[in-house]
């Protein structure tokens, strides 16, 4: 595959991956008290700092999923993204570890009915797909 067909393909893949994580910041700031009780599921966080991270992480996400889309502060974006999705899967195990039956709250609603696998194996591919654009990002920069 050449250069410029391998350039469209990294963008598209950007482009669904920032669109994925708007849509999740999106359907979270539209309820906030319902995704707190969905970070508090996993008993890791106290009260107080969960509803502090259900009313700024949506925006957070859905600002780094801009800057993905925009390539305006892409390789932050891809940063923080990539963090996010990590701590994300690692509180999932834990708390699959420590017995607890939760649902992501990922996507609202329509999360409720993939199972904790299912979840997992999707959080390792948006997570494959964000350390492959950070280092075609990488590789793009260099050969300018």
């Amino acid at each position: 595959m050449d250069l410029p067909s391998r350039n469209i393909l990294w963008r598209i893949v950007g482009l669904i991956i920032g669109g994925i994580f708007i849509y999740a910041g999106v359907i979270k700031a539209m309820d906030p008290v319902g995704f707190a009780n969905d970070i508090d599921n996993y008993k890791i966080l106290p009260w107080p700092l969960t509803v502090r991270l259900a009313f700024y992480l949506p925006w957070l996400e859905i600002l780094c999923g801009l800057a993905v889309i925009l390539g305006l502060l892409y390789r932050g974006g891809l940063l923080i993204l990539t963090m996010l999705i990590s701590i994300f899967i690692i509180a999932s195990v834990i708390a699959k570890a420590r017995g607890l039956d939760i649902t992501c709250g990922c996507f609202g609603h329509a999360s409720k009915y993939v199972s904790f696998f299912g979840h997992l194996a999707l959080d390792f591919v948006l997570l494959a797909l964000l350390v492959a654009l950070w280092f075609t990002n990488r590789a793009q920069r260099k050969e300018l």
